[in-house]
């Protein structure tokens, strides 16, 4: 197997092979959450797609030599707005969205990164820079707000690959009278009354967002690092603003080598926002799916590609577990994967791929012997999957039932008397019924058995 790791690059927009500026050192940083609102299920996405990315690297490089950045942006204009709309402080609200999206990242199964870092907590690193950038002629003050000025940033949208006309037709770019031109954007603005502040050499005030991920990935992983990753939504304004106020300010030609951004997760081939009215939360699911159900779902497609989410993948996804958990064995230690095996997800985290080969993995287990059980165990455990005991999937099942046993077992009664009385078409309604509530049930022998889906 060729062991080389291949990924997508937006800057260049190819397909290149994975070069690590230190093998024995890499550094990953990906956008994290605006902790304004609970995590939808868009959002689980680039979770998931980068945790996987996470687990190719050290397996690849080794456990300790990939430092994995995820920011929690806890001041922003949003969150101001959504503290107000709830009438609590910002840091109610904050703390209480970030310990949800923590609760969201163990229900799917991601590792944690190596460093978490919190807006509000890098805030006189954030001057510091706004400092670098005024003092090397690239920002200017007006009006108590700090702009960068994009036209002095001459590789200004070379990773959305537009000119600046293009860019800024296509996207809402804040007006403001304070501005020299159009696209410039902000990098400190002045709090008001009631607003959180930091104290500045430009009065009291709060960063721009586009500043902050500059800031954190920078004091984590320095000027340059190996891999930038997040949603395609992000490329612009946020990534191609982070580009240009890293460059200018650390006054060097590369910031990331790697650009990775996954594709948009849809309803109806509509993109899920907040704007559609088609949101879904991950909280939501809770009650009803084990997190690893959303977790295959989400891999299903390739990162780049648009997901289209819903009820049949659900339960297509439900389905293969349950099939994998019947024929499951514990294993006391993960076991050697073969490396033709992996090939799938070293070429550009081609999930669907991987995902193939486990099926077959899995059929070749029930006819092999232990060890290709193990292997079959150990090579879903590589991608999160099959991480419960069979009795934690059986009992999570029974708690995320939508309907009680007593209940179960009352609409079989109601069925079979149905079936007694020839009313056919209400004993296939009652089925039906039990089957969207996740019951499975069975005629064999003159007896009714059911089982969860």
């Amino acid at each position: 197997m060729n062991k080389d790791i291949f990924l997508s690059n937006s800057l260049g927009n190819k397909k290149e092979k994975f070069v690590p500026i230190n093998k024995d050192n890499l550094g990953m940083y990906v956008c994290g959450p605006t902790v304004y609102d609970d995590p939808h299920i868009g959002n689980a996405r680039p979770l998931v797609v980068f945790d996987i990315l996470f687990r190719v690297l050290k397996c690849k490089f080794g456990e300790k030599k990939v430092t994995y950045v995820r920011n929690i942006t806890d001041i922003d204009d949003k969150i101001i707005l959504s503290s107000v709309e709830k009438k609590i402080s910002t840091k109610e609200l904050t703390d209480k969205i970030t310990k949800n999206f923590h609760e969201d990242c163990v229900y799917l199964g991601c590792q944690k990164p190596t460093f978490e870092p919190k807006a509000t907590e890098n805030i006189p690193l954030m001057i510091e820079m706004i400092n670098q950038l005024i003092d090397n002629g690239y920002a200017y003050l007006k009006n108590d707000h700090v702009y960068f000025e994009v036209k002095k940033f001459k590789d200004y949208g070379k990773l959305s690959n537009k000119n600046i006309d293009e860019l800024i037709a296509g996207s809402r770019v804040e007006v403001s009278e304070n501005k020299k031109n159009p696209e410039d954007f902000v990098l400190w603005k002045p709090s008001k009354k009631e607003e959180p502040f930091w104290e500045s050499p430009w009065g009291k005030g709060r960063p721009g967002w586009h500043l902050e991920c500059s800031v954190m990935s920078k004091k984590y992983l320095g000027n340059k690092f190996d891999i930038h990753g997040g949603g395609r939504d992000l490329i612009f304004p946020h990534h191609e603003n982070e580009i240009a106020q890293s460059r200018c300010a650390n006054q060097n030609e590369v910031f990331a080598n790697y650009w990775v951004h996954n594709g948009f997760i849809t309803m109806s081939n509509e993109k899920m926002a907040k704007s559609q009215g088609n949101i879904l939360k991950i909280n939501e699911f809770k009650k009803n799916i084990n997190g690893q159900v959303l977790r295959l779902a989400l891999m299903s497609a390739h990162y780049k590609q648009p997901l289209d989410w819903n009820d049949k993948l659900i339960n297509q996804c439900q389905n293969t577990l349950n099939k994998w958990y019947e024929n499951f064995i514990e294993i006391k230690k993960q076991v050697l994967i073969p490396e033709d095996f992996l090939k799938p997800l070293y070429d550009d985290l081609n999930t669907p791929g991987y995902i193939a080969n486990l099926h077959m993995l899995f059929d070749k287990s029930l006819k092999g012997d232990l060890k290709d059980k193990e292997v079959f165990v150990s090579a879903c455990n590589f991608i999160g999957l099959l991480t419960d005991t069979k009795k934690e999937w059986l009992d999570s099942k029974k708690s995320k039932s939508l309907i009680s046993e007593k209940e179960i077992l009352l609409k079989i009664s109601q069925r079979n008397k149905a079936r007694e009385d020839k009313n056919y078409k209400l004993a296939d309604d009652i089925r039906k019924e039990l089957l969207n509530k996740g019951v499975l049930i069975e005629d064999t022998d003159g007896r009714t058995t059911w089982k969860l889906k």
